[in-house]
């Protein structure tokens, strides 16, 4: 016979769940033989050097706004005078305004951009994930080209642009971009496509995928760290490239920025640093956008890729 104790439903307890203690850095630091106040020192130190790294910047966007005849007198970083009138001044000093050069240094960056990410990752692809005869051979070959200097390929380059008909047009910065003729990034994009698992590409040749849905459905939406790399060194190495559209372009209406920077000394002479210190910084802004807004998938790409 059951009693009225035993025959009462029990109420379910109620548990608590406490929230995990907070570790504390300090046991793993120390465990690494690392103490607090050596990592204080190394962030000190970390800092400092950043700052000496910075100071040229730094100096350049303050001369930018200093009188001309206080940007090499005056040495502080803080100008004692301002004049803002270098940066209209410099907009207009040249035959075009600095726009014109800034939109020219944009459309060869944005086609050199969009060229390597597509003619270096379909590379990529074929040496990292498809078989053909002499892939060893060629890869080996590929990688042997980025130990040549760059100053070699200019004579016979400039002589097949010649016969192209190709000089003063801004199809000799360009085209190269679009039939991978850059091995650095080719590698990357390797290293980046061999850790992906191949049986994603086996599962899509089981449904009927050929090569080219492949990489367009499976490997590239994956590589989206590698290409942003790309992107951004791209970027970077082309905006600042001088010597290739010094060599191609003749036509001033056709110059990039960094030409256009260069055309301050020869038409205002030594009076016009302060003008060239501002069309400078302006010329920096896009860079430093650009490499702000990627600098996430930078990491990324660098840090899976691993430089295996």
């Amino acid at each position: 016979m059951k009693t009225d104790q035993q025959s009462r439903p029990v109420a379910p307890q109620r548990t608590t769940t406490k929230a995990p203690p907070r570790r504390s850095t300090l046991p793993a630091l120390d465990r690494f033989g690392l103490s607090s106040r050596r990592v204080f020192v190394r962030h000190v130190a970390a800092c400092g050097i950043g700052i000496i790294l910075l100071y040229p910047l730094l100096w350049m966007l303050s001369s930018s706004v200093k009188p001309d005849g206080l940007i090499f007198t005056d040495s502080s970083l803080w100008p004692s005078e301002f004049d803002f009138s270098h940066y209209s001044d410099g907009w207009v000093a040249l035959d075009h305004p600095f726009g014109l050069y800034l939109v020219n240094s944009l459309i060869i960056v944005v086609l050199s951009i969009i060229g390597n990410v597509i003619s270096c990752g379909m590379a990529a692809f074929a040496f990292s994930r498809l078989q053909f005869v002499g892939r060893k051979a060629f890869f080996a070959i590929m990688l042997g080209t980025l130990m040549l200097p760059s100053h070699v390929l200019l004579v016979p380059q400039y002589v097949i642009f010649s016969n192209l008909g190709w000089l003063n047009t801004y199809l000799p910065l360009v085209v190269p971009a679009f039939l991978a003729s850059n091995a650095f990034f080719i590698f990357l994009m390797v290293q980046f496509m061999r850790a992906l698992p191949k049986e994603l590409d086996d599962a899509a040749r089981i449904d009927g995928c050929g090569n080219y849905r492949i990489f367009l459905s499976i490997v590239a939406p994956l590589c989206v760290p590698a290409f942003a790399t790309t992107a951004i060194f791209t970027f970077i190495w082309t905006w600042n490239e001088f010597f290739s559209p010094l060599l191609y372009l003749t036509s001033p209406e056709l110059y990039t920025v960094p030409l256009a920077l260069r055309q301050f000394m020869n038409a205002e002479g030594l009076s016009s640093w302060g003008q060239i210190f501002a069309m400078s910084t302006l010329s920096l802004a896009p860079v430093i956008g650009f490499f702000i807004a990627g600098q996430k998938y930078l990491v990324d790409g660098i840090a899976t890729t691993g430089i295996k």
